[in-house]
């Protein structure tokens, strides 16, 4: 048994496949919303399967219709109120956003469904994006008056360059796959029933080829968004921090309320 097959957390579960690790976000209730237990779960799941020696490579998936919603809406009026929470839970989303472009294993992510906010951003921040025919992409932060600062600033302008990225990250419009893989956010788009298997499959193509070249080259690659991260990673969560503020961000929460009535 290797190292990360004992460790168990009840938002993020760990498979083994051989020497490939699947990784589910497990709230399918909340469409895989991040509460701090998730936040806090996936960086203790990506940390323990990067200490696996056994392991080579990582498929990220959601577990039922959805990839990740992003933040838990339950969170956003405590988020607004109680600083303290607010800056924990900035916290570890920049922690979790560092975890994963440092991890030396290549991350192959299975987007089963919609991944919106912070779930777009870590399909963004993954090394391989494979699609399901059902899913889209969306950041929609500014929708609900927040800045778009939690990591897609660092990925989108890399990944489709930065019109592009200011295009989706100012009005928060939806990416189908096809057009997600034809601007740069997605390498192929498949059929639900194929979307697993054929993310997998990959992976295990990428574990059977040389280890310590391949570890390196992500490493290289990833120098791209280690560069950018130090210029405007921390600006975006003290943007995204200082939006929490506004009055525009404070009436969300009855919004949504409302919208449930």
């Amino acid at each position: 048994m290797s190292e990360a097959a004992g460790t168990t957390f009840e938002t993020v579960l760990i498979e083994e496949d051989g020497p490939v690790r699947i990784v589910t976000l497990n709230r399918p209730d909340t469409m895989n919303a991040f509460d701090d237990d998730m936040h806090h779960a996936l960086v203790g799941a990506l940390r323990d399967v990067g200490r696996d020696r056994t392991a080579r490579a990582i498929v990220l998936t959601g577990a039922g219709r959805a990839f990740s919603a992003g933040g838990d809406i339950e969170q956003f009026e405590l988020l607004a109120d109680d600083l303290e929470v607010r800056r924990a839970t900035l916290r570890i989303g920049r922690q979790l956003f560092e975890d994963l472009i440092n991890v030396h294993l290549p991350v192959v992510v299975a987007v089963n469904g919609p991944a919106v906010g912070l779930g777009c951003t870590l399909v963004s921040a993954c090394d391989m994006v494979f699609m399901s025919e059902k899913s889209y992409l969306s950041d929609p932060h500014v929708t609900v008056a927040l800045v778009a600062g939690d990591g897609g600033q660092v990925t989108w302008p890399l990944n489709t360059g930065l019109l592009r990225a200011k295009e989706y990250l100012l009005t928060g419009d939806r990416v189908p796959p096809h057009v997600a893989v034809e601007i740069g956010m997605a390498n192929r788009v498949v059929t639900p029933g194929s979307l697993m298997p054929e993310s997998v499959a990959f992976a295990q193509r990428l574990a059977a080829l040389p280890w310590q070249a391949v570890q390196d080259t992500k490493f290289v690659l990833n120098q791209h968004l280690r560069q950018s991260a130090v210029t405007a990673l921390g600006f975006g969560f003290a943007a995204e921090s200082q939006s929490h503020d506004t009055a525009e961000y404070r009436a969300v929460p009855a919004t949504f309320r409302a919208q449930r009535k």
